[in-house]
This record gives C-alpha cells, sequence and structure tokens, in this order.
C-alpha cells in the first residue's frame, strides 16, 4: 500500500495542475506556503490535518478527495490496515474510512483522541456538517461558546463552518466515528 503521504502529494498535483494553478495561485488561495505545498507534491512531506484542511477549503473539496483511490463495488476499511493522520503528538489519530462520493456527498473517519488530549478544528465552508457516533470513552465537543458532553453510545451532529474542538478530558482513550456531509456537493472533489 502506498504511504497516504505519497497519495496526497499526487492528487494535490493532479488537482492543481488540472486546475492550471501554479503553486503561488495555490498558496494564495489555501494559506498554506509555496514550500510546504510543494514538498507536499513531492511527498517529501506529511502534512498535518490542519494544513490538509487549509488546502481542501482553499480548494473547495473534500477532505479525502487527497487520499483518494479507485472506487470498487465492496470496500471492506479496517483501521489497522489503514495509515492515520496523527496530530497532538500522535494523541489523535485519524483513520480515513470512505472518502467523498460525488453522488454520496460524504465521507467518513475513525478518530482516536488519548486521554488529555484536545485537537481544535478550523471552519469547514458553508453546507459542511458532521455527525460524530462514539463508541468508547467521553468525547467533548466544544463548538462556539458551547460545550458538549457525548459519552459512549450517543451521537452529536452539528454544523462545522466555525470553530470546533474535540476534547478527551476522562481516563480511558476516546473513539469515535466521524461523517462529513458536504450540502454543496458540487462544490466538492
Amino acid at each position: 500500500m502506498e504511504p497516504i503521504h505519497k497519495k496526497v502529494g499526487k492528487n494535490l498535483h493532479a488537482i492543481r495542475k488540472s486546475r492550471g494553478l501554479s503553486l503561488d495561485n495555490l498558496a494564495e488561495m489555501t494559506g498554506v506556503s509555496k514550500a510546504m505545498l510543494g514538498q507536499i507534491e513531492r511527498g517529501d512531506s506529511n502534512p498535518t490535518i490542519s494544513v490538509l484542511w487549509r488546502i481542501v477549503n482553499g480548494l473547495g473539496i473534500s477532505f479525502t478527495t487527497l487520499i483518494d483511490e479507485v472506487d470498487s463495488d465492496v470496500t471492506i476499511a479496517a483501521p489497522g490496515d489503514l495509515e492515520p493522520f496523527s496530530e497532538e503528538e500522535g494523541a489523535y489519530r485519524t483513520f480515513p474510512l470512505f472518502p467523498y462520493r460525488l453522488r454520496n456527498k460524504f465521507e467518513s473517519y475513525l478518530v482516536i483522541i488519548e486521554p488529555g488530549c484536545e485537537h481544535g478544528s478550523e471552519p469547514h465552508n458553508d453546507g459542511v456538517e458532521e455527525y460524530l457516533f462514539v463508541q468508547q470513552g467521553v468525547l467533548e465537543l466544544l463548538h462556539g461558546s458551547e460545550r458538549y458532553e457525548v459519552p459512549a453510545g450517543s451521537a452529536v451532529h452539528f454544523h462545522a463552518n466555525q470553530p470546533h474542538t474535540y476534547r478527551n478530558a476522562g481516563a480511558e482513550t476516546a473513539k469515535f466515528f466521524a461523517v462529513i456531509f458536504y450540502a454543496d456537493a458540487g462544490a466538492r472533489g
């Protein structure tokens, strides 16, 4: 299996070229430096989730468009077979399960947050909604000025066009499934 940062680099390069964009244009659109974009495209850098979100928001594409592979009739996604995106020194890991497809209008992930970890997310584009299903532990969601506690077996939905933070204040590892829905599918991928 090809390392995920190599897929990201190839896909980003193909998207940029298909739109006739230079690295300077892309840097201006995304707020990511030209040097960093070049490193990502060459597969020399493994970008953080935050950097990837700035890129996809700037391009108006889904997150998984950058890691997409050829679609098949049946797909089984096992986290043990997937390479996660890691942040917060590995305490926040995101496993891409099913990438965005125009016909579906969503993408999904398994997210694992170690005790004491907090991960902030920049606002997504208008029309993006998140559905989180907590499998283990307790997830604290900070959305705007509100704080929500979501225990195992519960789910939460929110509009993701404002800053939001995922936090695990408990003693147990928190695991949740995230489905990110794009209402304006025409602006994706």
